[in-house]
């Protein structure tokens, strides 16, 4: 290499052209003149614990590396969901799980099914791993094609990934469909991170199935986002791999700290998810409403909506300038439509507000 090149002409050939994961928009990075309204990540609005506060105030073992086997977090994730504490990893967010079972399972061509639209960290993940992502699209009413699975599913295929209720769509997978995929016998993973919003789960059927894995997170229903912990139920073989190969200390002590102390809250904590679930339904109710929107109905802790008149990036962006942040997927199948996270009684009434007023200009 000459002098004058730059070293980027040894990077990998694959990661050139690479499509990055679009996050939200953070409100530090926008020029509004007033509060910002979050609707635009499915965070929760109220917040952690007051538990987690107070223990992560009064912590003094920061300066001491986390129990890299995850012993006590396992323990306490295993009498949460009701599985062997055997059967349970814990990562850095689910996405770093994620990451860890592409990493596990595939080598360079294998191939990875996924239903888009859906959470775009499925297709990130595979590339970044030099998996071939297999792409089944899903219905108009965003339900799966089973036919096409079976027939693009081959003995390349290594994992299926299933975000339910799916995000960005909000819609549940009927567990007889699930189960018609776990036939296959490829491994599927089922990513569950709304679960407690939609009450559905497909954790009993590991003990039917060995080909099914179960991904949770904290980041929603406990108010985690920040911390970065998620977790996962795995067949045990499968588990001790993940434990061999993740990095030692991928759940940070005060990560581990705070789901401690979110499960000794557990039912403030379901009482919050109850408000978000109540509101949700209402601001679904209010949605139906307006003539230039069409919501569908969710199972998670925001609203898809169709945008029937007027562009729905446009209306995104009109939501920003009144300091509302909403999502907006630059994507063929979702160009038309605007993702709400349920926020809060009056975040809902500051968004009908703001979206009475767009329509009125």
């Amino acid at each position: 290499m000459s002098k004058g090149e730059g070293i980027e002409r040894l990077v990998r050939p694959s990661l050139s052209s690479f499509s990055g994961y679009s996050p939200h928009k953070s409100p530090e990075t926008l020029k509004v003149a007033r509060d910002v309204i979050k609707l635009d990540a499915n965070e929760n609005p109220y917040g952690c614990s007051p538990k987690v506060r107070q223990a992560l105030a009064s912590y003094d073992g920061f300066s001491i590396y986390p129990d890299a086997g995850q012993t006590e977090l396992r323990k306490l994730i295993s009498s949460y969901v009701g599985v062997d504490a055997e059967c349970i990893v814990a990562g850095n967010g689910s996405g770093d799980l994620i990451s860890l079972l592409l990493r596990l399972f595939i080598s360079p061509g294998d191939e990875v099914v996924n239903f888009p639209p859906t959470f775009d960290l499925y297709r990130f993940e595979t590339a970044l791993s030099c998996g071939k992502l297999i792409e089944v699209p899903r219905g108009e009413d965003f339900s799966l094609d089973l036919a096409s699975l079976k027939r693009v599913v081959s003995a390349k295929t290594k994992l299926i990934f299933l975000s339910n209720p799916n995000n960005p769509t909000g819609n549940l997978t009927p567990q007889e469909d699930i189960i018609e995929i776990l036939e296959t016998g490829v491994p599927l993973v089922v990513d569950e991170a709304y679960y407690e919003f939609s009450g559905k789960t497909v954790v009993p059927l590991t003990k039917r199935y060995g080909n099914l894995m179960v991904l949770r997170t904290f980041s929603k229903w406990a108010g985690l986002a920040g911390l970065r912990a998620g977790y996962g139920i795995f067949p045990p073989q499968i588990a001790q791999l993940l434990l061999k190969i993740k990095l030692p200390y991928n759940v940070s002590v005060a990560a581990s700290v705070a789901v401690r102390e979110s499960f000794k809250d557990i039912d403030y904590l379901k009482g919050r998810v109850e408000a978000i679930i109540n509101e949700r339904e209402r601001l679904f109710g209010e949605l139906q409403k307006l003539r230039f929107l069409k919501p569908l109905p969710s199972q998670a802790n925001f609203i898809l909506c169709l945008v029937l008149k007027g562009g729905a990036r446009e209306l995104c962006q009109r939501l920003e300038d009144r300091g509302i942040l909403v999502r907006y997927f630059d994507t063929p199948r979702l160009k038309d439509y605007i993702r709400i996270s349920v926020g809060k009684p009056e975040h809902t009434d500051a968004l009908l507000r703001a979206l009475k007023e767009v329509a009125e200009e």
